[in-house]
């Protein structure tokens, strides 16, 4: 089996290569006049995912390198259900995968040894079976980074905040464990189907739309760094809160009403049931929200948690078709 002497200099160019494709993901079409009328060209997310910076090509090189200098086939856990997802796409095979309440794991994986939840994983288990690597999505990394730093592995967090962001994972993936085939096939599939849906709505009006995004006995900002908000854009809603490079924002409802959106769309990052109750008390019992025109005038939706989560997976085309209907309910194509 491959020494992982030489875990340091990789991880390095790893983060580097992460931290390019989070940044080009949150640049496209954050409307800054307000005024944009059309969802993410077809053109810019087909640039999104040309893989040319230099320090991101090296990481995937160098990965590629270390990965084929190996005498048997690695030995991969994938620690959420979105990761674990992709890797069933690749036709990879795993030694540990999360244990989930909330998702449906891929059938290939049902004897698979469990390492815990995507948040918690269990390091003891994790360590037992003796990774080459562990993939994960990015928006865990801070938690996670330490606890894999203790452990003589290699690790990855994919970049799953957005639709581009998870295909550009996909085709370092396929590079990196020899499945260039498979990721093809699958941006292919991606690319064929935003080309028609990128035409949906050019032209109409771009509706104005604040994203809560609850947790049990609160609620954040997302923006369109995040997930959800990737998918509101690309469905032609201008986030209020666009132009910031955070994922998510805490911010007061006075502040909230100086952006008068048209719609307010409300998601859960866990639990819910809870958060849904949680949203319902807080709208009824905090007087502003009736000052909002996005209330008064009945656009305020709560929306699916199997479809708006805080990773990217393939049932985007679903969730599309879920905003279709909120952001343009007139439309006779929807």
């Amino acid at each position: 089996m491959m020494m992982k002497n030489r875990r340091r200099s990789w991880r390095t160019a790893l983060f580097a290569a992460a931290l390019c494709v989070s940044l080009l993901t949150g640049c496209v079409n954050q409307h800054p006049d307000g005024t944009t009328a059309t969802a993410v060209t077809y053109e810019s997310v087909t640039t999104l995912l040309t893989i040319s910076d230099p320090v991101e090509l090296a990481a995937v090189a160098k990965a590629k390198a270390l990965v084929a200098a190996m005498e048997e086939e690695p030995r991969i856990i994938a620690t959420s259900a979105a990761t674990a997802e992709i890797c069933d796409r690749l036709n990879l095979d795993l030694v540990g995968v999360c244990s989930t309440t909330t998702s449906t794991l891929p059938e290939r994986y049902a004897e698979v040894t469990t390492v815990g939840t995507a948040m918690s994983p269990d390091m003891e288990i994790v360590a037992s079976l003796d990774p080459d690597w562990i993939l994960s999505p990015i928006s865990l990394q801070s938690d996670l980074e330490p606890k894999y730093e203790a452990i003589d592995t290699e690790y990855a967090f994919l970049n799953l905040r957005s639709v581009q962001g998870m295909y550009r994972s996909i085709q370092e993936l396929g590079e990196i464990f020899d499945r260039e085939e498979e990721a093809a096939a699958l941006v292919e599939e991606f690319t064929e189907f935003y080309e028609e849906y990128s035409q949906k709505n050019e032209g109409k009006e771009s509706p104005k739309v604040l994203i809560l995004m609850g947790l049990p006995g609160s609620y954040i900002i997302a923006t369109e760094n995040s997930y959800v908000g990737s998918l509101v854009e690309m469905a032609g809603g201008e986030n209020v809160y666009a132009g910031t490079d955070a994922e998510f924002l805490t911010v007061n409802t006075e502040d909230m009403k100086t952006k008068e959106p048209d719609i307010i769309l409300r998601a859960a990052h866990a639990l819910p049931d809870s958060v849904l109750e949680m949203f319902e008390e807080e709208f009824a019992t905090n007087d502003i929200w009736q000052h909002f025109e996005a209330v008064q005038n009945g656009r305020v939706y709560d929306l699916s948690y199997e479809l708006f989560g805080m990773s990217a997976t393939f049932d985007y085309p679903e969730a599309l078709e879920e905003l279709q209907q909120i952001l343009y309910p007139e439309s006779d194509e929807g």
